[in-house]
């Protein structure tokens, strides 16, 4: 089990890798909140990426790289190789180069080399306006990026180390704001949230050809985070439309049918932000903003986020629990064996751990950082 997790490359890093596990988290400098305003701080902080042991006694940084990032989008605009060689970053938002507190659409997508004492880049390439959302198929040869301020989606292949630009495929018009792939049946089909239109499109893969199906799903208001693990049997959806004033949803997809299919959909809060599913796909996790990203003045603001848990039984979202987390919440990974999970928070620039039994959750630790994570990603089962 531990060797499909730890390449030989992320394990000589460790002495104890055989109990160790590895997420990427990404940072961005240049966004912050001022009264739930997003603002260009007047001296932005370095974006970059670091590696993060998060399940031994104490969750900690073990390597840092420069990498251009950004917190627009969805939280997982990064993702890794399933060997845990290499993780692919994109960056949808860049300082503007004529007003150093505006920041335009950007289309950088960056191979990090997880080897040695420190991930490294070794290429940078580009993909459409505003790259932001990233998936790689369960083989490991094909990345898709999801380029938000054109409606398109961006193929690479990821051959020897490198990426090569395959093709671009328009998903939808461009106010459709793509924001998060995945595949499913095996890497033979995939989906792409859509939250301009409230739709999720999907599309076939057949080699390096993309298609885009004529069939799309609509779990609710604008689907924006989307995930899947283990056997994907099932895909969950967080649904963001009620722009941190009305309550937002979770949908949880049908995979197993030849078309997939919302077969459930519960309340969960004011703008779940990030969603994981656990490992073998038993427990679904959400990170809720609870209004923490807005003025202080908004009837729903609070100072902090809150983690929720539900448990996926016979077709359904059922909850579990739920903890205060920190606020403007971004990505969550878990521990391959569920235990522990790696929590963001934008705002508070840290990186929150929380032990889960399967019924609690319970603080075990905490990273601080020089500038807020706003997306992060481990090896996937």
């Amino acid at each position: 089990m531990t060797r499909r997790f730890l390449s030989p490359f992320i394990a000589a890093l460790l002495p104890f890798a055989a109990q160790a596990q590895l997420a990427v988290s990404v940072q961005d400098g240049k966004q912050l909140l001022d009264d739930g305003a997003q603002v260009v701080p007047a001296r932005p902080g370095e974006d970059d990426a670091v590696l993060v042991d998060f399940t031994g006694a104490a969750p900690r940084v073990v390597g840092r790289s420069r990498v251009p990032a950004s917190v627009i989008g969805p939280p997982r605009s990064v993702a890794l190789t399933p060997d845990g060689r290499f993780a692919v970053v994109t960056s949808a938002r860049k300082v503007a180069s004529d007003d150093p507190a505006r920041i335009v659409a950007d289309d950088r997508v960056t191979l990090l080399d997880l080897a040695g004492t420190a991930p490294h880049v070794v290429q940078t390439v580009t993909a459409g306006s505003g790259a932001s959302g990233i998936a790689i198929d369960p083989a490991g040869r094909i990345a898709l990026v999801a380029n938000r301020a054109e409606g398109s989606v961006t193929m690479f292949a990821i051959e020897r180390g490198r990426l090569r630009p395959v093709t671009t495929l328009a998903v939808g018009d461009r106010s459709s704001s793509p924001a998060q792939p995945l595949f499913f049946d095996g890497g033979k089909r995939a989906l792409v949230s859509r939250d301009g239109d409230h739709r999720i499109a999907m599309l076939a893969i057949e080699g390096e050809a993309l298609h885009l199906l004529s069939e799309t799903i609509a779990p609710g208001l604008r689907p924006y985070a989307i995930d899947t693990a283990g056997p994907r049997r099932y895909a969950v959806s967080a649904n963001i439309g009620g722009g941190g004033r009305d309550i937002d949803t979770i949908s949880l997809i049908d995979l197993s049918t030849e078309r997939p299919l919302v077969v459930d959909t519960v309340a969960a809060g004011l703008t779940p932000e990030g969603i994981k599913m656990s490992p073998y796909g038993a427990f679904v996790a959400a990170t809720v903003n609870n209004g923490s990203n807005l003025a202080h003045a908004a009837p729903t603001w609070h100072e902090r986020g809150i983690l929720r848990i539900w448990r996926i039984a016979s077709g359904r979202l059922v909850p579990v629990t739920e903890i205060a987390s920190g606020a403007w919440g971004q990505g969550i990974v878990w521990s391959r064996d569920g235990k522990w999970l790696l929590v963001q928070s934008m705002a508070a620039k840290r990186l929150e751990r929380f032990a889960f039994d399967g019924r609690t959750l319970t603080p075990a630790g905490a990273i601080d950082l020089p500038v807020g994570p706003a997306a992060i990603a481990t090896v996937e089962p």
